[in-house]
């Protein structure tokens, strides 16, 4: 366990933040090794196959990020405020709920995912191969959620290097898997689906273990799980606004991929190499900002808002530096980050264009994630959905809507991402400005 409530706050952010960061690094590798794999062994068609369902994975992914939040929050102010007898109850709820509603999931698409391709515009050519990849996918979707649950629990508790750990070794799995199934199987984008899905397996069992040998008061015993109601009705509040909030943002997704895949198999295959090429770029100040989200979490328990401001500050710094070097090397090798995915001359120059346009603007999404951290830290979580739902779901997608229909094309679907980071960016201020005049006045009575 790690207490963020004293010592250094910036030592204490930066070394809990880059175990998460090298975490969730590998994390992204599940899906970038799946798509670098398919793309170079299997072709372009395969490939935008892969990608044309890639938005269906990500809404699953974001359930699990934005349901397991709650559990993290809880456990961290449980732990700033050394009520460590509860945190066993927060454990067992959360894992009981999350593995029926991923099970539910699991049914539900695996019945219905030939009628979500048909309705996301999938081009009929890639109809076939996109269903098997996506059913194969879902069959892993409880290992998934189950082991998201018990990383974000590890988390609260300090300790970042563990899930890492794991992730890593999965990772390495997963790439191993790929080649066997795809190379010497055979077994096409199945095989690519499966590797993930063992791989998820594999990183539940691990976590598992790890929690049973160093927090044995804590790990969850399967046969024997104790379920709360009141437990429950905290972990939603604070999770559930987050869960709605990125559920709202991967259907908005859900429209983009809509709109892409109207401009055909080569505008898919730019599109999932590029957003691959992406989420690395925004990764790290997504984890910071998650790293900041326990700091905050921690230190309010402990009642240290002095601490919280520093840290604040420290990760706005850090933040902000990151994004303007990333953008930089984003820009600059822009065609050949997108030839790892595909060398066809038409995919990387549509690859190219999405990286170039949406990467002068990272310092703007660095900001917004620092301040989301910071609220979801307050249990504050309302106002990020509403943020999201507004800036992205009523602004940003609208105008990739509009501006897909302009000269612009497929360029006008990237142009409209900066618009949302800005207007999401500037609620989230307004609203902690506001938090923390509040505090202040408190504090001063």
């Amino acid at each position: 366990m790690t207490d963020l409530t004293k010592g250094s706050g910036l030592k204490g952010l930066f070394v809990f933040a880059l175990p998460i960061f090298l975490g969730n690094l590998f994390e992204q590798l599940y899906n970038v090794t799946d798509t670098a794999i398919v793309g170079n062994f299997l072709g372009a068609e395969k490939l935008a196959a892969v990608g044309s369902s890639t938005q269906i994975v990500a809404l699953t992914v974001s359930v699990s990020t934005g349901m397991s939040i709650g559990a993290s929050v809880i456990i961290s102010q449980l732990y700033g405020a050394k009520r460590n007898q509860n945190m066993k109850e927060v454990v067992d709820t959360n894992l009981i709920f999350i593995c029926l509603f991923s099970f539910f999931l699991m049914i539900f698409g695996l019945l219905y995912s030939p009628v979500f391709l048909e309705h996301l515009n999938v081009p009929a050519g890639l109809l076939s191969d996109a269903n098997a990849y996506l059913q194969t996918i879902l069959l892993g979707l409880p290992f998934l959620f189950a082991y998201n649950t018990l990383a974000n629990v590890l988390r609260g508790l300090g300790d970042s290097k563990a899930p890492t750990f794991i992730l890593i070794s999965s990772v390495f799995l997963n790439v191993l898997l790929d080649i066997i199934f795809i190379k010497f199987f055979t077994y096409g984008v199945v095989g690519a689906a499966l590797a993930t899905v063992l791989a998820q397996v594999f990183s539940f069992i691990v976590c598992l273990r790890y929690m049973y040998r160093y927090y044995p008061k804590l790990a969850p015993n399967l046969l024997h799980l104790k379920w709360k109601v009141s437990v429950l009705k905290t972990s939603l509040a604070i999770g559930l606004p987050a869960m709605l909030q990125q559920i709202f943002i991967s259907l908005g997704f859900l429209v983009i991929q809509f709109l892409v895949n109207g401009f055909g198999a080569n505008a898919i295959a730019a599109y999932t190499a590029a957003s691959k090429v992406d989420a690395f770029a925004e990764m790290p100040a997504i984890n910071l900002g998650q790293a900041l989200m326990n700091f905050t979490a921690q230190n309010k328990g402990a009642g240290e808002q002095k601490r919280i401001a520093k840290g604040g500050k420290s990760a706005l710094i850090i933040s902000l530096g990151l994004s303007i070097a990333i953008s930089a090397l984003i820009y600059s090798f822009a065609p050949h980050f997108i030839a790892i995915f595909n060398r066809q001359k038409a995919i990387v120059q549509i690859g190219e264009g999405y990286l170039r346009i949406v990467s002068i603007f990272y310092f703007v999404f660095g900001a917004m994630q620092v301040l989301n951290g910071l609220l979801l830290g307050y249990g504050k979580s309302l106002l990020p959905l509403i943020a999201s739902v507004t800036t992205f779901c009523l602004l940003q997608v609208p105008l990739a809507v509009c501006l897909s229909h302009t000269e612009l094309g497929f360029n006008g679907i990237w142009l409209a991402a900066p618009f949302g980071w800005f207007a999401g960016f500037l609620m989230r201020l307004i609203y902690f400005i506001s938090i923390s005049k509040y505090v202040e006045r408190k504090e001063q009575k």
